[in-house]
């Protein structure tokens, strides 16, 4: 039997919900608004799962200035 390991947030190239708010200091509520404008570039689907491309949502936040 393999023991878990822990990849960094820093390291992961998708985030869930609750990993994204923790990495970009936003509110889930606020993700879930950002990821539903833009769900088909940086949200992948997991059955009812939201995970968010942790890249592409980095790209997204360098070119807005105001959120």
């Amino acid at each position: 039997m393999r023991d878990r390991v822990e990849v960094p947030i820093s390291q992961k190239y998708n985030l869930t919900l609750e990993e994204a708010a923790e990495y970009f200091n936003i509110g889930t509520n606020r993700l879930r608004e950002i990821t539903d404008e833009n769900k088909t570039s940086m949200v992948i689907m997991v059955g009812t799962k939201r995970l968010i491309k942790r890249k592409k949502m980095e790209e997204y936040l360098d070119k807005i200035t105001v959120l």
